[in-house]
């Protein structure tokens, strides 16, 4: 029989998994009565593990970040991870557009926005350098340039079905990986 913070932590998973499903299909604002009826858990629940709105949504974009984590620790030291790890991000957007439009949105110099972001770039860190190393990349890539590369990931927000979504973040992926290779030889 599972112990009591087990059957916690798998409620709270179950909770995650209802809001991101629920958001994806009607945005970060939708009623939480939504997710708590996706769930399967009872109001009290969902407060008890989420206070507000805004506690929910940060614990989806903290599972993000915990996510990448994960994906750069299980593609170790390969020369193509910081590409792996794009993809992953740019599917992320097609699975979760009102998360992700609210990532985009948020004020980003709220304490949780930044600590999120500044632990993306501490996780890329390595990734970048053995790409350019590798000669994958551009050498003056930097990590805050992360944030530029998901804003432009962010651009497949615009298709209206998944489908247009992933057709979109593809080409992104595509475009994006012409131009994290910088210039050819003798081009200016």
């Amino acid at each position: 029989m599972p112990t009591q913070r087990a059957d916690a932590a798998a409620r709270r998973a179950q909770i995650l998994d209802a809001a991101d499903a629920v958001f994806g299909q009607h945005g970060v604002n939708a009623p939480l009565d939504l997710v708590v009826e996706r769930a399967q858990v009872g109001r009290a629940t969902l407060y008890r593990n989420f206070p507000d709105r805004t506690a929910l949504v940060e614990a989806l974009l903290q599972r993000t970040v915990n996510r990448i984590a994960r994906q750069v620790q299980s593609l170790g030291d390969r020369d193509d991870a910081l590409f792996e790890v794009l993809e992953g991000m740019a599917n992320r957007i097609v699975q979760s557009p009102a998360l992700s439009d609210y990532w985009r949105a948020v004020d980003p110099d709220q304490i949780p926005i930044r600590a999120a972001r500044e632990t993306i770039y501490e996780l890329l860190r390595e990734p970048i350098a053995r790409a350019v190393a590798a000669g994958l990349c551009r050498p003056d890539l930097e990590t805050t340039d992360i944030s530029l590369i998901s804003g432009m990931l962010g651009a497949a927000l615009r298709g209206k079905t998944r489908d247009e979504r992933a057709r979109l973040a593809t080409r992104a992926l595509q475009l994006l990986r012409g131009g994290l290779r910088g210039p050819a030889d003798g081009e200016g």
